[in-house]
């Protein structure tokens, strides 16, 4: 008999509050198994999400004890299948939108641990922050203006594309690419933040150099933040473009290499090996994707601008395509 089964998930919920001594409970009963059934998952989130008063020691517990559900219990050990990730999501999020940020940080945690998630997954975090910036609203947002990002959500954006990234030289893939787009496009262009704009030029850049036969580097060293941007508050939209080009290129380009034939066929050969253990079908070739994306609005964004500069002054063998693009959007700007 499993010890959760006579803790009393009802009394707890009905009460409305998870005390230090329900915390200390719940982590004996639930490591004394050596882990939860999916019964029990469910329960853990219904008590998140009826108890609105929690002791600051449910947090860890409630984040550690589904990661190791969702991650390190279901098989293939280390991986989150499709399924896990559909199930995980229907619980979380029936309606498509977290309840609390405690919810999200459970989803990056997730994705954080796993060799690999599906794409779906971190699409999903990012959603999180796409509403938010859209409408003002969820709980990432108290009162905000629509329209803006503020230095925080640009470090959660840069904290969720790390953690699925893992340690690999994983690419940004296309689902991350496209929330990055639709942020972007939800952004006054009037009101620039030097963060998100640098984030999303070497984001982008990222995606479209991979699909253009490159190596990547980590995720890490491609996305960091630079020290000047520090101060780059009052800079002007054109500055900013400027000093992106001119002082992070540099920095990051070098880890960008053509691959040969034989790293080609690696890369496809892991991604191949990523849909057989996950169970999600990815597409081997974004580049029309990409080329149709960055074509679709008949108005650079300040992002954009910065992210053509960035290609263009980086000289790289892009998709012909994607080329095309570069250059029309550049004679346009």
């Amino acid at each position: 008999m499993s010890a959760l089964q006579s803790f009393p998930f009802d009394l707890i919920a009905e009460r409305g509050s998870i005390r230090e001594a329900d915390a200390a409970e719940l982590r004996r009963a639930v490591y004394k198994d050596g882990g939860i059934s999916l019964e029990e998952a469910e329960r853990l989130i219904e008590l998140n999400a009826d108890c609105p008063v929690q002791a600051a020691d449910w947090s860890d517990l409630f984040r550690e004890a589904l990661t190791d559900f969702v991650v390190n219990q279901s098989e293939p050990e280390g991986y989150v299948t499709q399924q896990n990730a559909d199930w995980l999501i229907s619980r979380l999020a029936p309606d498509g939108l977290v309840r609390s940020r405690k919810e999200l940080d459970l989803v990056v945690h997730i994705i954080d641990h796993a060799r690999w998630s599906p794409e779906i997954l971190v699409a999903f975090a990012l959603a999180q922050v796409s509403h938010a910036v859209r409408t003002g609203e969820g709980p990432l947002r108290n009162g905000h203006e629509t329209a803006t990002i503020d230095d925080d959500e640009v470090e959660l954006v840069r904290r969720i594309i790390y953690a699925f990234g893992g340690d690999g030289n994983i690419a940004v893939t296309r689902a991350e690419a496209e929330m990055l787009c639709d942020i972007n496009d939800s952004l006054d262009p009037e009101q620039v933040n030097p963060l998100w704009t640098e984030l999303y030029v070497k984001a982008m850049a990222n995606c479209l150099l991979a699909n253009s036969g490159y190596s990547v580097p980590s995720r890490e060293e491609a996305l960091r933040s630079e020290a000047w941007l520090d101060a780059a508050a009052d800079l002007s939209p054109v500055d900013i473009t400027r000093s992106i080009t001119r002082l992070s290129l540099d920095d990051v380009i070098g880890g960008y290499r053509k691959q040969s034939l034989e790293e080609c066929t690696l890369t496809r050969l892991d991604r191949e090996y990523r849909e057989l253990v996950t169970g999600e079908s990815l597409d081997a070739n974004e580049a029309d994707w990409l080329a149709d994306r960055l074509a679709r609005d008949g108005q650079l964004s300040p992002a954009e601008t910065a992210l053509i500069a960035y290609l263009k002054e980086a000289d790289a063998e892009i998709d012909p395509r994607l080329d095309e693009i570069v250059e029309r959007r550049l004679n346009a700007a």
